[in-house]
């Protein structure tokens, strides 16, 4: 069974909590793309761990977790992230934990370029996290980037460090008027912080073949969300590479290896870190009151998430683009306290009403139509069965699934590993 978990929307939709409950059903879990500038917070019985790199399934002993080529690997913060992780009871070995050689890695300097690039636009910045991964990925197809198997040999990777800093100090020190990158630094970091990921350095893609011959069950995890997508997202408000199921064996590197089911992962409501068009979002007291109900601050940078109720538009595009065949729906308990659900139904863009979600200029001038479904009033948290939620709550579930065009498998009901209902 290969199975892929990607998100629907803005990203932040919960799918580290959805990842970590269905590892327990799959042998090896991938991540396939992006980096650490985003997280996903996982509460189980070890207690509660935030990972921006490592797969979620990495807290499960018994599950092997890669990381694929298709990320951008900052190793200063795998190092460090691994160390928190360890600190809560969970071993991560060569075992456990295997990384592509074709990974290329988020070097110091790509994140000082990000800084650079957001200070001097200003007020027009992308929100980026200033983490370097579209830096980091511009190096990729520019072909100067350091790829996790060159620490296999530490002289060559720093004869191409060199020419690579020659060409980026072009950059740093003509065009941003910064103090040049030193090579001797830039090795001491890697020394320190990519050096002790040696061993876990292998060909995941003979790793990955392996294991589907030998009818191992994969699970690919996605970070952010089909809006984010470099190619189909909110564009230029986008991450640095795709974050689409399409891409899930490619980024896995097993191109040649086809999907068995696409889980997209969606919020009972909407929420967005960063910048960028977010047509539904609510602003005041109405915003406040759900930020705080759904702790809605970012897993990697802490920043308070911009909020709204759900998006029929996007989400409608979001389900198309990843090609869903079910849907987990998360934090449904958040909506408890709610009189009324507010659902943005439609948009508006000149006066003229669509349900078509726009890309480009027409998307910044879109405004939100919201209607409102009647709320549940009662806490969700102890539901395990569809019969157990209030028929408000289940009419809305119902509701949700009619508008996406998909059905929705599980509904989550609080943070804890078992809270959630499976409703076929």
């Amino acid at each position: 069974m290969l199975t892929s978990i990607v998100g629907i929307n803005w990203g932040d939709e919960g799918k580290g909590r959805m990842v970590d409950l269905l590892s327990q059903k799959y042998d090896v879990v991938v991540r396939y793309q992006g980096g650490n500038n985003a997280g996903h917070t996982v509460i189980n019985d070890k207690g509660k761990f935030v990972l921006n790199l490592l797969p979620s399934g990495i807290l499960r002993d018994e599950t092997v977790n890669v990381m694929g080529p298709g990320m951008v690997i900052d190793t200063e913060h795998l190092f460090h992230e691994i160390g928190r992780i360890r600190d809560g009871g969970i071993e991560v070995t060569p075992k456990h934990l295997k990384i592509s050689d074709k990974a290329c890695i988020c070097m110091p300097y790509h994140k000082l370029l990000d800084c650079l690039e957001e200070d001097r636009l200003a007020d027009k910045k992308f929100g980026s996290t200033r983490r370097g991964i579209s830096p980091a990925y511009s190096d990729k197809y520019m072909k100067k980037s350091l790829r996790m198997g060159d620490l296999a040999d530490r002289e060559a990777l720093k004869a191409r460090l060199a020419d690579i800093i020659e060409w980026k100090n072009l950059f740093v020190v003509n065009g941003y008027g910064h103090e040049p990158i030193n090579l001797d630094e830039m090795m001491e970091w890697i020394d320190t912080y990519a050096m002790p990921f040696k061993d876990y350095v292998c060909d995941t893609t003979d790793f990955l073949h392996e294991a589907i011959e030998d009818n191992k069950s994969v699970l690919f995890e996605a970070q952010l969300g089909a809006l984010r997508d470099i190619d189909f997202g909110i564009y230029p408000y986008t991450s640095g590479s795709s974050t689409i199921a399409a891409y899930a064996t490619l980024g896995a590197g097993i191109p040649d290896v086809d999907l068995d089911n696409v889980i997209g992962i969606m919020k009972a409501y909407s929420s967005c870190v960063g910048e960028g068009p977010f047509t539904c979002e609510m602003f005041g007291e109405e915003a406040d009151a759900l930020r705080e109900a759904g702790g809605e601050y970012g897993a990697a940078t802490g920043r308070p998430r911009r909020v709204g109720g759900f998006d029929v538009v996007a989400s409608k595009y979001g389900v198309k683009m990843q090609g869903c065949t079910s849907i987990a729906l998360t934090k449904m308990d958040v909506l408890s306290y709610m009189e009324k659900i507010p659902v943005c139904v439609a948009y508006e863009i000149d006066g003229v009403r669509t349900d078509r979600f726009p890309i480009g200029v027409p998307l910044n001038k879109a405004k939100p139509v919201y209607e409102y479904l009647p709320g549940f009033h009662c806490d969700i948290s102890g539901c395990r069965k569809a019969e157990d939620l209030p028929k408000e709550a289940m009419d809305y579930v119902r509701y949700l699934e009619a508008a996406v065009g998909c059905r929705i498998k599980y509904v989550s009901v609080g943070a804890d590993r078992d809270a959630y209902i499976k409703l076929f």
